[in-house]
C-alpha cells in the first residue's frame, strides 16, 4: 500500500475503511481500492472486545493430546457464568465422563496422561520452568515412540527424562533432589537414564560447577558480589583442573564459601554444606584444594 498519491504526489492519504479504499486528500484520487481488513472477524458490542481471544491455547507436548481435543470445563456454570440447573447438571456431568473415557481410550493414552501428570508434578515441586517441561514431554514421548519403556516403571522413565532435561537446559538437579519428590529409588531413576541415554544415543556433556552457582547463592541470600566471585574462583580451577574427577556441587560450594569469606559475608561451612546436599569434609577438602593451588589468601 502506498502512501504517496501518484496523480498530484500528496502524502495526505485518507483510508477509508468502510468502502475498503485509500483515498487522496487533495485530488481525491482512488490510491488503492479493495484493502483486505486482517482484524478479527468476529464482532461484539462489549466494552472487553480487545481482550477476546482469536483462537484457542497453543499445542503443547506436556499433555496427552497436545491439548488439541475439547475439555468440558469442572465448574457447573453457563456462558453467562451462571449456575446451571440440577437437570442440565448430571446431563453435563455425564458428558464429561465420557469425554474422559474416550480422550484416554487406549493403552498409548493413558500412559501418556499418566507421564504427563507425574511430570507436571514433578516439575511442580522441583520450580523448574516451562522449557524443561516441554522438552523433558517431547524425550518421554521419543521413548515411547522407540518402546524403551517396557518393562520400566512409567515414574523411573519420566524422572530419567527430566533429569537429562536439566543438565540439557543447563538448570542442573541431581538425582538425589528427583528422588526425593519421587517414589522411585535413586539407583533405578540412575539406571533408567543410562539405559535412555545409550539407546537414543544422546551424549550430554558433564555439569559444570558454574551452573550451581546462583541457585546455591540463592539459597545462602548473597549478593552479586560474592557470586561473581565465586564464579571467578571456579573458572581458575577449572582452567588448573582442579574439578576434573571431582563431584561439581562440591566444588560449587567451596568457591562460595570462599568467595563469602573474601567480600565479607562470611557463611559456615555447614550453611554451605546444606545449602548444596554435600557433607562439611567435602567441602572443606575442596577449600583446602583451592586455597593452596590457587595461592588464596583467606582470613579465618
Amino acid at each position: 500500500m502506498t502512501d504517496i498519491c501518484p496523480e498530484c504526489g500528496s502524502s495526505r492519504i485518507i483510508h477509508n475503511i468502510d468502502r475498503a479504499e485509500a483515498v487522496c486528500g487533495d485530488c481525491g484520487l482512488v490510491v488503492t481500492e479493495q484493502i483486505y481488513d486482517t482484524g478479527p472477524d468476529w464482532r461484539t458490542f462489549e466494552n472487553d472486545q480487545e481482550s477476546r481471544a482469536r483462537g484457542g491455547p497453543p499445542q503443547t507436548f506436556t499433555i496427552h493430546d497436545k491439548g488439541l481435543s475439547t475439555t468440558i470445563d469442572w465448574r457447573n456454570r453457563d456462558v453467562q457464568g451462571r449456575d446451571i440447573t440440577p437437570l442440565s447438571r448430571s446431563q453435563i456431568y455425564r458428558m464429561r465422563k465420557w469425554q474422559k473415557r474416550i480422550s484416554i481410550s487406549d493403552a498409548a493414552s493413558r500412559n501418556l496422561a499418566f507421564a504427563m501428570s507425574e511430570l507436571n508434578r514433578l516439575t511442580s515441586h522441583l520450580r523448574l520452568p516451562k522449557n524443561v517441561k516441554e522438552t523433558t514431554a517431547v524425550l518421554y514421548r521419543r521413548a515411547v515412540k522407540e518402546k524403551l519403556i517396557r518393562g520400566r516403571s512409567i515414574e523411573s522413565i519420566v524422572s530419567a527424562c527430566l533429569y537429562a532435561t536439566c543438565r540439557q537446559c543447563k538448570i542442573p538437579r541431581t538425582l538425589d533432589e528427583i528422588a526425593e519428590h519421587c517414589v522411585i529409588d535413586k539407583k533405578e531413576i540412575g539406571r533408567s537414564y543410562r539405559y535412555i541415554m545409550r539407546e537414543l544415543g544422546i551424549k550430554l556433556l558433564p555439569t559444570s560447577p558454574s551452573e550451581y552457582i546462583p541457585r546455591f547463592s540463592s539459597v545462602l541470600k548473597l549478593s552479586p558480589k560474592v557470586q561473581t566471585r565465586a564464579m571467578e574462583i571456579l573458572e581458575e580451577a577449572i582452567q588448573l583442573g582442579l574439578t576434573s574427577g571431582k563431584g561439581p556441587m562440591g566444588a560449587a560450594a567451596a568457591a562460595l564459601y570462599i568467595a563469602s569469606i573474601q567480600e565479607n559475608e562470611r557463611r559456615t561451612q555447614r550453611d554451605v554444606s546444606e545449602a548444596a546436599k554435600v557433607t562439611e569434609v567435602t567441602v572443606r577438602n575442596r577449600y583446602k584444594e583451592f586455597q593452596e593451588r590457587l595461592n588464596l589468601e583467606i582470613e579465618i
